[in-house]
């Protein structure tokens, strides 16, 4: 996951806090995550909704395979992890 700081003032400022003001967005981010994905659509950065799901499962297999490589943990095949529940 990564961080990036946003400063705000002006009109976005002011949508943001009439956005959780009115209570359609709990808070400022929610409603910066959501524009953001809008985007996205908008700019058809993604073909499918598909196409989006599976980037977030291979960032995810990333991030599990890297953290396996570094405790050094081996991956098991299929028939070994559900032998047990034979």
């Amino acid at each position: 996951m990564s961080e990036t700081l946003v400063r705000l003032e002006g009109a976005p400022e002011i949508v943001l806090e009439k956005l959780t003001g009115l209570g359609i967005f709990k808070t400022k981010t929610e409603a910066i995550r959501a524009a953001i994905l809008d985007l996205g659509k908008d700019y058809k950065v993604f073909n499918s909704l598909q196409e989006l799901e599976a980037e977030l499962v291979a960032r995810k297999l990333q991030i599990e395979e890297k953290e396996m490589r570094r405790k050094g943990i081996k991956y098991i095949s299929k028939e070994k992890a559900l032998a047990k529940y034979r």
